[in-house]
């Protein structure tokens, strides 16, 4: 028996505390590949489409804007919910957004109605940002030595969603003629279906805090700390660039006259480029350390950067993708892996959901951006653009690592 502020807790062996452990890991990296279809769907054929729909040309990445804007949105609300009801109940909001989405989307299509498909999309971004706290939930399964490594696998699921989304997209965007597209959406919500059976039979750990006893430092606190600081700006980085890009790729190719095939292989490959690495992820930071990690992932996304202005050609566009995608992962992954670290088991949730609620939000600015400048001034610009971000991601890094040394001297 231990005591801790005067409560008493059973001393209970991390096999009582996880006995589900394997299971959970295992549906929740099914469940991630089988709702990362949903993004991968969206970001597929959200920027056609909306260059369909739009009465703008300007504002045919806007339905993917609003995606990130849904994304965002949700971040806080689904960690409250989390809190009063649990991970198993923000599962199922999540995979009926995913739902409700494909279906608004097929009906926007068939009505030729923008607006409406943006509210679909805003309902796929709610689901999205269900689905990236599978990671975090992945890590409250395990004992704290495997966190990182369960994280890092649940990610690698998204493999199978860069595999199943594009191929989506390939055989049903012609079956509902002369509604492009529409057979897809509802295909996506049919998985989505399929996923919110699967997420049922996670069972999640009990808690061995009992109620009442302290919630932990104040958020401030929190934010005060160096090393939170560095992880929250090198995964609003991470991501920020990824989504600034990955909006921009599939119009731009258009533009550049390649096939929508070509575009949808491109983004099959940028998100099994973006997941695959999940499955050594976690042992190259349990070996070198989270911020080696993400430092070589911020050089892949500036090598990306650098590949696509070489050339717009279907090789230097799968190329800039796929870098993109990796250097996404070590980027996001690293960072999210040192967000366990700067919290108490009893300030979990809400350092989590405002971590992902930065990162979301920040990316709201992105992925606005990204379709006015492409519309405006062209894909070379778009790709200068990212440079911008990635200087201030180096910059923190080279002030964090001084921070440690300094640390480590004063010590």
């Amino acid at each position: 028996m231990l005591k801790v502020n005067n409560e008493t807790i059973t001393d209970v062996s991390s096999k009582n505390l996880y006995p589900h452990a394997k299971s959970n890991v295992a549906r929740l990296t099914i469940a991630q590949a089988l709702a990362g279809a949903n993004s991968t769907v969206i970001y597929a054929t959200g920027a056609i489409i909306g260059n369909m729909l739009a009465p703008s040309h300007a504002l045919a990445t806007f339905p993917i804007s609003v995606f990130v804007v849904g994304m965002a949105a949700s971040s806080l609300p689904a960690g409250a919910i989390v809190q009063r009801w649990g991970r198993r109940a923000v599962f199922m909001i999540g995979a009926g957004c995913g739902v409700l989405s494909g279906l608004l989307a097929a009906w926007a299509v068939k009505l030729s109605s923008f607006y409406l498909f943006c509210v679909a999309t805003f309902f796929g971004g709610v689901y999205a940002a269900v689905v990236l706290s599978f990671r975090f939930a992945a890590a409250d399964c395990v004992p704290d030595e495997q966190r990182s490594r369960a994280l890092s696998f649940v990610m690698a699921g998204g493999v199978f969603a860069g595999i199943i989304g594009p191929q989506l997209v390939i055989w049903t965007m012609s079956l509902w003629a002369p509604y492009p597209f529409a057979a897809t959406f509802i295909a996506q919500a049919v998985v989505g279906v399929f996923s919110a059976l699967l997420l049922q039979g996670v069972r999640l750990p009990r808690s061995p805090i009992k109620k009442g006893l302290s919630e932990g430092r104040s958020i401030a606190l929190i934010l005060r700390q160096p090393r939170f600081i560095t992880a929250v700006i090198c995964a609003v980085v991470s991501y920020l660039l990824m989504n600034f890009l990955m909006t921009a790729a599939p119009f731009a190719m258009q533009m550049c006259g390649l096939s929508q095939v070509s575009s949808n292989l491109g983004i099959q490959w940028h998100v099994i480029a973006m997941y695959a690495p999940g499955f050594f992820t976690g042992t190259l930071i349990a070996r070198f350390g989270a911020q080696r990690v993400v430092t070589v992932g911020l050089i892949l996304i500036t090598l990306s950067a650098i590949t696509g202005l070489l050339g717009v050609d279907v090789g230097h566009f799968w190329l800039t993708l796929i870098l993109l995608g990796i250097g996404w992962n070590f980027g996001f992954v690293g960072a999210s892996a040192v967000v366990l670290e700067c919290h108490q088991p009893e300030e979990s949730i809400r350092v989590q959901s405002l971590n992902d609620f930065i990162v979301f939000g920040t990316m709201v600015f992105g992925s606005f951006l990204s379709g006015s400048l492409l519309a405006t001034f062209g894909w070379e610009t778009v790709l200068w653009f990212s440079f911008i971000p990635l200087i201030a991601a180096a910059i923190t890094l080279v002030l964090a690592a001084r921070y440690s040394y300094l640390d480590t001297r004063a010590t």
